[in-house]
């Protein structure tokens, strides 16, 4: 299938963004010594286009499905959490594993497989953040998007790029060093870190797998990641510095994530 009807990236409007950065940072002058440099930069982390993208997304009126949810909405932005789960007209939380007991957000919490889940209702909105890496049979799994979402309704997807550095590196290594690389970098629990398949971690892999399911693409975006050395201060300053001097140049910055979102076709799609 041809693909010139793709729409280009992720539109987020400035009075999103300055809701969204008030909500996790506070005023500037005040906020900590990452979101200050970042802010000099004119950088925005993958995390903070999600937040805000999610921000425009969600209404009182929105039916939102979040798949794999774990113990967050959004790990590191509880504000902004809380407002859009007050928002929405329903929140379900679906997630396999025990994590989801310690989940505050969500209104409904379903312990299942996306695959299994099975519920009369059909939802406005679906969202996998960090999921889709982790994705072993992305056909089912697209079956069961198909299956609950409404006519019109939308899925997105926030995931770390496949070509990444940091996804080939955890594509060739076991678990235990997963776990040890990201307490070690970001300071997260080994109960947050999971087996990776990155099958749907590709523009091409999901157009074609969204398509094949009945959905049309919305919005594609690659996101700069510049996090790994965020707990320090020179590594920031060293990461940010490498990534304007590669936009100066013209040149990607390796490490990127995934923003896209997807439309099920059928009336109503806007």
């Amino acid at each position: 299938m041809r693909s010139t009807h793709r729409v280009s990236g992720v539109r987020i409007l400035d009075s999103t963004w300055q809701d969204l950065l008030d909500l996790k940072y506070g005023p500037v002058q005040s906020a900590g010594w990452g979101p200050r440099m970042r802010a000099q930069f004119g950088y925005r982390t993958p995390d903070d286009w999600y937040e805000a993208y999610l921000l425009e997304c969600v209404s009182s009126d929105t039916s939102w499905l979040d798949v794999g949810c774990g113990r967050f909405l959004f790990p590191s932005n509880g504000r902004t959490a809380l407002l859009l789960a007050s928002r929405c007209k329903l929140l379900v939380g679906l997630d396999p594993g025990n994590n989801i007991d310690d989940n505050p957000y969500v209104h409904e919490r379903v312990k299942a497989q996306i695959e299994d889940y099975r519920d009369s209702r059909r939802f406005d909105l679906i969202t996998l953040r960090m999921v889709a890496e982790h994705i072993t049979e992305p056909e089912n799994t697209l079956n069961a998007l198909a299956r609950l979402a409404k006519p019109g309704g939308r899925v997105v997807i926030y995931t770390v790029s496949k070509w990444s550095p940091a996804s080939l590196a955890a594509a060739a290594t076991p678990m235990a060093i997963h776990h040890a690389a990201k307490r070690f970098l970001w300071k997260t629990e080994t109960r947050d870190t999971f087996p990776t398949a990155y099958r749907m971690n590709t523009r091409g892999a999901l157009h074609t797998l969204f398509a094949r399911a009945g959905f049309a693409e919305q919005s594609f975006e690659y996101i700069d990641d510049c996090r790994s050395l965020q707990r320090w201060r020179a590594g920031a300053l060293m990461e940010l510095s490498a990534w304007r001097l590669l936009r100066a140049i013209g040149l990607p910055y390796p490490e990127r994530c995934i923003l896209a979102s997807y439309v099920r076709n059928g009336s109503g799609a806007s």
